[in-house]
């Protein structure tokens, strides 16, 4: 082997040489970066079926007291107070009778215009339906005639009024009859009784305009020989809406002909429902007329919705011997959707002790209500709770916790963040 190869070989050895360590430190990086980030994150959220002796367990959030301090979290000492006893009872959401509408033509008519649809949230003054009342085009047609025969009488009582001033001065220059002043002396009162016949028959018939909303303005703009055309267009009427509310029934199509006996929609206002619950014959002594009821429904478990026993039934149902009794319930909102399903607990006339916790307290985690104990300074346990009824500004507790247990109160929404954030880390 000569110099020159024995030095080609000493440096191909020596460029392999540095590419193994090219490779042997890149491997060691990727090595310590993935056992950082798999450390990092472990250190940030531990599960529980993976975690050492410093995992905590389920259920359990730890919150630094310099953390709780800044996110403004108050705790509160879980205590009793006397409450009205309660009775709970099932029932469904009804209209207010009150502030239902059944839309109906006035008179028979052609549809020519459908304004709203089922479903829809209608003002106060909105045009529901605009069709042409055949019944109305009839009596404008006899108002005009009316008035034109009305015209003609008084034209005739001017004319007879004129032949009796002329009797009258042609008596006294003893021009013409005693008996020819008579006649027309009976001619001018005939004329008289035929005018104010004619005018009752015209408001007679003006009245009946009046009952399909025409104005006297209106009746004015009718006559073509006072420059009116309205007689045209007086037919074609427009139903609108009475209140504020929602279209809850609908049976109308553009091009129908109606009778004033069909139902073209139904409009509810839902500001304000019934719920209309099923108290047991033995339980009815017990509830109290004018009382404060709480609603809740499945839709929103964390809400609950305040109202007024107003009534109670009569009657008694022979196949489940229950009564009906009436709720009306505030829906600013329209959460309350008709037929749904509701529980509703009523107020009795007796008192008892009851648990007692913030509103602001409760949280909702996977459909249950929750609050968080507090074990340690810096930790807190969820505890699923089972609600009674709502005093104010306070919730009953009938199980899940004990008096004197100290609870997050206001604030209490970062735990349950942190709670779910803690298992989002466990899911992945």
């Amino acid at each position: 082997m000569t110099d020159r190869d024995a030095g080609l070989l000493a440096e191909r050895r020596f460029s392999v040489f540095v590419l193994m360590l090219v490779l042997v430190a890149g491997i060691a990086a990727g090595f310590y970066a993935e056992h950082w980030r798999g450390g990092g994150a472990a250190a940030e959220v531990q599960p529980a079926e993976e975690a050492g002796p410093d995992a905590l367990p389920p259920g359990i959030v730890e919150m630094a007291e310099a953390a709780q301090r800044n996110a403004g979290l108050q705790t509160v000492t879980v205590s009793s107070r006397v409450l009205p006893a309660t009775i709970d009872v099932t029932g469904v959401v009804a209209p207010d009778d009150a502030r239902v509408s059944h839309v109906r033509p006035l008179a028979r008519g052609l549809i020519e215009e459908v304004g709203v649809t089922l479903g829809a949230r209608v003002a106060r003054g909105q045009m529901l339906v605009a069709y042409d009342n055949i019944e109305l085009g009839e009596l404008v047609g006899d108002y005009l005639s009316e008035v034109a025969v009305q015209r003609q009488t008084e034209a005739n009582l001017e004319v007879t009024e004129r032949y009796l001033d002329r009797a009258e001065a042609l008596i006294e220059l003893e021009a013409i009859a005693q008996q020819t002043l008579e006649l027309r002396r009976a001619e001018f009162k005939s004329a008289q009784a035929a005018v104010a016949s004619q005018r009752a028959r015209v408001a007679k018939v003006e009245e009946q305009i009046h009952r399909f909303g025409l104005s006297d303005a209106d009746l004015a703009g009718l006559t073509p020989e006072e420059g009116g055309d309205g007689h045209r267009t007086a037919s074609h009427s427009v139903l609108r809406a009475p209140f504020t509310g929602v279209v809850t029934r609908f049976d109308v199509a553009a091009g129908e002909t109606v009778e004033p006996d069909r139902e073209l929609m139904t409009l509810t206002d839902l500001s304000t429902v019934w719920v209309l619950a099923d108290v047991y014959e033995k339980d009815l002594a017990k509830v109290r007329v004018n009382s404060d009821v709480d609603i809740r429904v499945d839709a929103y478990p964390d809400r609950v919705f305040t109202g007024r026993l107003t009534y109670v039934g009569d009657t008694i149902d022979p196949q489940t011997r229950t009564a009906k009794v009436r709720c009306i319930v505030a829906n600013p909102d329209d959460l309350l959707k008709l037929e749904m399903f509701v529980r509703v607990s009523a107020q009795t006339h007796n008192n008892r002790e009851a648990l007692t916790v913030p509103a602001a307290a409760l949280q909702h985690i996977d459909g249950q209500s929750v609050v968080f104990v507090r074990r340690s300074p810096s930790r807190f346990e969820r505890r699923n709770v089972e609600l009674g009824s709502v005093a104010g500004e306070v919730v009953e507790i009938r199980s899940g916790i004990r008096a004197n247990d100290v609870i997050a109160g206001v604030g209490s929404f970062y735990l349950k963040s942190a709670l779910l954030r803690d298992r989002i880390g466990e899911d992945e």
